[in-house]
């Protein structure tokens, strides 16, 4: 048997072990591809939770860990697809063509790429072009085309496309994180006339980490401004841009079950009475709602009252069951007087959550003596009146 099906075997028998006692057993293995073995064993691991459908794939190979580390998970990816289908039903975008100027791993393009006649993935680094040249007949990506190159110096020899999307790099020529929109590689901004040259809508992916409203009045070309979330936390920045006007952007705050839109203009004009009385169900957005900070839009939709300008949880006394977040119901308002504090020790253990509110988390356990979980849920806030509380809720 020749080293490479040793390797093969290696890696197929050992692909749920422990990687550092994989990495322990393959520093003294000569007859394998050690390091190679050991990067498709831990990126098999890594993308079986991220991307669980290309982990079905036993014959994938896995760049190096930054790659797989930056590229998008499943969920955001088929978000991504769900708006550019949407996108083509409302006419607003064509069927013939699709270009990835910074292929990246190619995840987002793997689910982008059937909704197309043609899809074209453009990389410069040779070890991710490789990967996706082995790759994309596995995943069955039967109209792709790859192309090692700088996306944006093809750019202007490059075909025009229905689509062109951009996820710019985040990191600095030391490997620093950036966030800024212009610290980003490519720097977007001064291409987009050239870019609508080439495309009819423009897609950008960029970090969750950016000022979102700034970013939007920077391009001034966002149609569509979506916040995707995932797990309790923000996963995707996704703007639509489009060469024609826009007017107003439209803002989406979504997660894996729920959907909300809203515009700048529906926040500004909306009224968020606070609430006197904090009873019956106790309200706060997910993360991508908070994000684009639709704090008062939430509120006047669901008829909901806000505990305090600054303290962005809600109530009601019904339920409302298609709220953008998650629901709780209040079984108790309590402030910090020693018998009050008793009583929370004595709960043992709970899910603390603050909100404009003057400790950490942890500073807050620490002082009541708190275990992490169980069925209680305790959110420290600050009321209308200033006053800080604790607000004692289950699941309903």
């Amino acid at each position: 048997m020749d080293k490479t099906q040793k390797t093969a075997d290696f890696i197929d028998k050992n692909r749920h072990r422990n990687v550092k006692e994989v990495a322990l057993e393959l520093s003294k293995r000569h007859d394998l591809d050690a390091a190679f073995a050991l990067r498709q064993i831990e990126g098999w691991q890594k993308l079986h939770d991220k991307v669980p459908s290309w982990a079905q794939c036993d014959q994938l190979i896995y760049p190096p860990r930054l790659a797989l580390e930056q590229c998008s998970g499943e969920a955001a990816a088929r978000y991504k697809a769900e708006v550019v289908r949407r996108l083509q039903a409302e006419g607003r975008l064509g069927i013939n063509s699709m270009t990835d100027l910074t292929g990246g791993m190619g995840v987002d393009f793997s689910f982008l790429s059937p909704l197309f006649q043609r899809a074209a993935y453009v990389e410069q680094r040779p070890e991710l072009v490789t990967a996706a040249r082995h790759n994309f007949p596995l995943l069955h990506l039967s109209n792709a085309t790859v192309t090692q190159a700088d996306g944006i110096a093809l750019l202007h020899t490059l075909d025009p496309a229905d689509l062109l999307f951009i996820d710019p790099a985040r990191r600095d020529e030391f490997g620093r994180k950036t966030v800024r929109l212009e610290d980003c590689e490519p720097h977007v901004t001064p291409l987009l006339p050239l870019l609508f040259e080439k495309c009819r809508v423009l897609m950008l992916k960029l970090s969750t980490m950016l000022d979102l409203h700034h970013t939007v009045d920077t391009l001034g070309c966002v149609a569509e401004a979506h916040i995707f979330a995932s797990g309790g936390e923000c996963k995707d920045l996704l703007l639509v841009c489009t060469a024609e006007p826009v007017s107003e952007t439209k803002y989406f705050c979504a997660n894996d079950t729920q959907s909300f839109a809203f515009t700048r203009r529906e926040e500004a004009e909306a009224l968020s009475p606070m609430a006197d009385t904090i009873a019956g169900y106790l309200y706060e957005p997910n993360p991508a709602v908070m994000k684009a900070g639709a704090y008062k839009t939430v509120a006047q939709r669901h008829a909901l009252q806000k505990l305090h300008p600054n303290t962005h949880l809600y109530c009601s006394s019904e339920r409302h069951a298609d709220f953008p977040g998650r629901v709780f119901r209040i079984d108790r308002v309590m402030g910090f007087s020693k018998k009050d504090l008793r009583e929370i020790t004595a709960l043992g253990k709970a899910n603390l959550t603050v909100r404009n509110f003057p400790a950490t988390v942890a500073e807050l356990r620490k002082k009541l003596k708190l275990g992490e979980g169980g069925d209680t849920f305790l959110f420290a806030a600050t009321q209308a009146d200033g006053r800080k509380i604790l607000i004692v809720c289950r699941r309903p």
